[in-house]
């Protein structure tokens, strides 16, 4: 049987509260993600989709109290964050934060840097691949003189995280409602974005994250679960996806 790209196996996860475990939020988490796949992930707000992307890049504002995360058949629970990145883990967040003063150039040759455990990775090469990724994207070129997300519109900050994916080539991609606030143009541009990196990394696993059903419409599921209560309730094909946009999520409460 071929090891799975990723694998959560009962999942408890509760909010940290002086370094002890207060609410549980997530109730017994599973999910199989084989490469190439994408699963998109569904709920109301507090159902625990957002502290599931936390979790799975470590955030220490969560701790994890039952169950395990492993990756390309490893135990990766007790890792801690920049170990899972550089192991090829990857985190779009919802709201991707502003760093003055640091080019967006210069901030993906530190992180590529540290990804590939090179030292000395080439300013020239690095700046090739921006910009031949920046084409691809259909972003502007001067993004990346630009100091990272500062004055960016949401559809800018979100594009730019799609960049950072393409530039690190994770083999694990984790969308945090990547499509929250973005018109239906923009929200194309980012969908088609991750499909343009897939046609370079197809055994790329995908697990996004979202509120509803209009990204799929752009990026197409291989699996859509439920997520209700901290709780996976139901999985199934995209046409689960239909299912939910008819009927919302009454049905499965």
């Amino acid at each position: 049987m071929t090891t799975p790209l990723f694998q959560i196996d009962d999942l408890h996860v509760a909010v940290a509260e002086d370094g002890a475990p207060g609410p549980e939020i997530l109730k017994g988490v599973d999910l199989v993600v084989q490469p190439g796949e994408i699963h998109a992930l569904m709920g109301p707000n507090g159902s625990g989709k957002s502290t599931l992307a936390n979790t799975l890049l470590a955030n220490p504002e969560y701790l994890v109290t039952q169950g395990a995360l492993r990756f390309k058949g490893e135990d990766i629970t007790l890792w801690e964050t920049d170990v899972r990145a550089k192991a090829g883990m990857f985190l779009a967040f919802q709201y991707p934060q502003e760093i003055a003063g640091v080019p967006v150039r210069s901030f993906l040759q530190q992180a590529l840097a540290a990804r590939k455990g090179i030292d000395d990775l080439s300013a020239l090469e690095t700046r090739l691949a921006v910009m031949d990724w920046m084409n691809r994207l259909q972003m502007d070129p001067s993004f990346a003189d630009r100091y990272l997300n500062e004055g960016f519109s949401g559809g800018e900050k979100k594009r730019n995280e799609i960049l950072q994916m393409a530039i690190l080539e994770p083999d694990l991609a984790i969308l945090d409602e990547t499509d929250s606030g973005l018109d239906i143009d923009a929200l194309r541009v980012v969908a088609s974005g991750v499909q343009e990196v897939r046609k370079d990394r197809p055994e790329m696993g995908v697990v996004l994250i979202t509120h509803y059903q209009r990204i799929l419409d752009h990026l197409t599921p291989d699996r859509v679960h439920i997520l209700i209560d901290g709780r996976i309730v139901d999985s199934g094909g995209p046409e689960l996806a239909e299912r939910l946009e008819k009927d919302g999520f009454e049905s499965w409460r």
